[in-house]
């Protein structure tokens, strides 16, 4: 994979290393410790059309805190050679960018007007997006609707008979849930 990067975008630099995924996991705990406020927001963008990047400019510089920020990561390359079908991911497999909208503050108070600015710049940025799903695992809230459109009819409706079969009573629906299409009508839900 690594040498794959390196010929289609040879580096200026390169640190590429062994690294635990331990310590990869705490990369950003620092930043993130036990006791910050946060919410997100996230959607795909086709392109960083001048549109799209007046829409930061205008936003970026209204957040108040510097824990709070606006990541745009590719979608493209080895993600755009798998098919729609072919795995549980939302949102299609065009190349795009997906954009992550981080509001992070101190106490609760403070995330208050960090949630509306991550509010205001996800809805100023909906025009430039790629259709009406994003990568949920970053969405801080995510309504039944929401759900449905990241994955698209077919997909949802096939997500929902795996979950009827794996977690037929939704034991792990804290989440951008989708509840099992079934469940067992003869067996009793273990959480009464």
């Amino acid at each position: 994979m690594v040498a794959r990067v390196r010929e289609q975008l040879p580096p200026l630099f390169d640190l590429v290393t062994p690294f635990p995924f331990v310590e990869l996991q705490k990369l950003i705990d620092e930043a993130n410790h036990f006791g910050v406020f946060g919410y997100d927001k996230a959607l795909y963008v086709r392109e960083l059309s001048e549109g799209a990047i007046a829409v930061v400019e205008e936003h970026l510089p209204r957040k108040t805190s510097p824990l709070s920020g606006l990541f745009f990561y590719r979608l493209d390359g080895a993600y755009s050679e798998v098919g729609e079908d072919q795995t549980a991911f939302g949102g299609g497999r065009s190349p795009c960018y997906a954009a992550f909208i981080v509001a992070v503050a101190d106490t609760s108070d403070r995330l208050v007007p960090e949630r509306e600015w991550a509010r205001s710049l996800w809805t100023a940025l909906r025009p430039h997006a790629l259709g009406s799903g994003s990568y949920l695992n970053v969405e801080a809230e995510v309504a039944e609707d929401r759900v449905r459109s990241s994955y698209g009819p077919a997909k949802y409706d096939r997500l929902a008979k795996i979950k009827g079969i794996y977690d037929p009573y939704n034991v792990f629906h804290l989440n951008a849930n989708i509840p099992p299409a079934t469940q067992p009508a003869n067996q009793q839900n273990p959480d009464g």
